[in-house]
């Protein structure tokens, strides 16, 4: 699914022009984006958090010179899904 998908249901489910909810998912983007650049985590109840995680400084390997770099502490954005919302996927999942 993509965002052209995500905009046309939204717009299909709640009688909204293309235009305007494309706005609505592109403002949801952008404030969800920002309060994670400003260190804060997004919680959406009944959906899941989005949240800023550290990662440690650690020692890895550049291959093609054989030698070990140092790769800096750095956060990184996650989420993690609500517990309804993994029960939801596992139980309504069809394999193919």
């Amino acid at each position: 699914m993509t965002k052209a998908d995500i905009v046309a249901g939204i717009a299909e489910e709640t009688g909204l022009e293309r235009v305007e909810a494309l706005r609505a998912v592109e403002a949801f983007m952008n404030s969800v984006k920002s309060s994670l650049a400003n260190g804060q985590n997004v919680y959406l109840r009944g959906f899941g958090s989005f949240v800023v995680k550290e990662r440690a400084e650690k020692t890895g390997r550049n291959i093609s010179k054989n030698t070990a770099i140092i790769i800096p502490a750095h956060n990184i954005p996650s989420f993690k899904p609500a517990k309804t919302f993994v029960e939801d996927v596992k139980s309504n999942v069809k394999v193919k």
